[in-house]
């Protein structure tokens, strides 16, 4: 005679989400465990769906930052562009920098992207909605792992020294992606009801990296300064470029107060999101 086994009880009250905090932590922490088989699942079949009909295949991952950088390359040395003297030589500060925007940017796209891929199946599968963004967190660091190579290539090539400032950049990455992860939070239950979120991403995206210092030093006076100063990625990014070719970490005490806001926005993002789904679930089934 066969075992039975129980299936677990979910109990649905009309009592708000946020009634309860330390029962709904523990129900946030429950789920992200429930789903973590079903989150490596869409993780996998999100980054074979990605890349599975296209000639150059992960050559895609390379290709926006390797654009992005030798356009501002080539600018510079035609005079196009005038970019101060930088601590690197500029091909190489450049490549940086546009290398880690772009992890900045596909962690600030991928919890929408992955939410819009999975609203049928919300519709009409119950299951932890938090398996939909481990699966997109996951496929920001699986790019990233791909470009690392590109990273470490660049280093190599321009004889940059390692140091051991080398060993903070698993710490100063994964701060790049929970804050581009955080805001991703944010905007994704909006996202998966209007497509104009995503399509507006990539603009608003190509002005911020305007206005942070990627291909360019921090600047320290007028509007450009100001910017630099207030803009939250700006001290996540120079002080990864930093950490990475040993320079002096001129954005330090800034890069841990971003850090523990962004973390701070990804809790209240992630309680956000959680109360959105029933309700976003509802309109997509409607």
């Amino acid at each position: 005679m066969s075992e039975t086994t129980e299936l677990p009880i979910r109990v649905y009250t009309p009592d708000p989400l946020l009634a309860h905090p330390v029962k709904q932590l523990r129900d946030m922490l429950r789920d992200v465990w429930a789903g973590r088989e079903l989150a490596w699942r869409l993780m996998v079949r999100d980054i074979s769906a990605q890349y599975r009909q296209t000639l150059l295949g992960y050559v895609w991952v390379f290709l926006p930052p390797l654009v992005s950088s030798l356009t501002f390359i080539f600018l510079n040395s035609q005079g196009v562009l005038r970019i101060e003297k930088t601590s690197l030589p500029y091909p190489a500060f450049a490549m940086l920098g546009t290398l880690l925007w772009q992890v900045f940017v596909d962690a600030l796209q991928a919890p929408i992207t992955s939410l819009q891929r999975g609203k049928q199946m919300l519709v009409k599968i119950n299951f932890p909605r938090e398996a939909i963004l481990i699966s997109a967190l996951g496929s920001v660091v699986f790019n990233f792992m791909i470009r690392l190579s590109l990273l470490i290539g660049v280093l190599i090539w321009f004889n940059v020294p390692f140091t051991s400032s080398i060993l903070f950049v698993p710490l100063s990455v994964s701060a790049l992606i929970v804050c581009g992860f955080a805001f991703g939070i944010i905007l994704a239950p909006v996202g998966g009801l209007y497509g104009d979120v995503s399509r507006v991403i990539p603009v608003i995206s190509g002005f911020w990296m305007l206005l942070t210092p990627v291909v360019y030093p921090p600047m320290t006076k007028g509007l450009a300064g100001i910017l630099a100063a207030w803009n939250p990625v700006s001290p996540l990014i120079v002080t990864t470029r930093e950490c990475l070719t040993g320079q002096p970490l001129t954005f330090f005490p800034q890069f841990w107060i971003v850090f523990a806001g962004s973390l701070l926005l990804l809790v209240l993002g992630w309680i956000g999101f959680r109360i959105a789904m029933p309700h976003l679930i509802a309109r997509i089934g409607a």
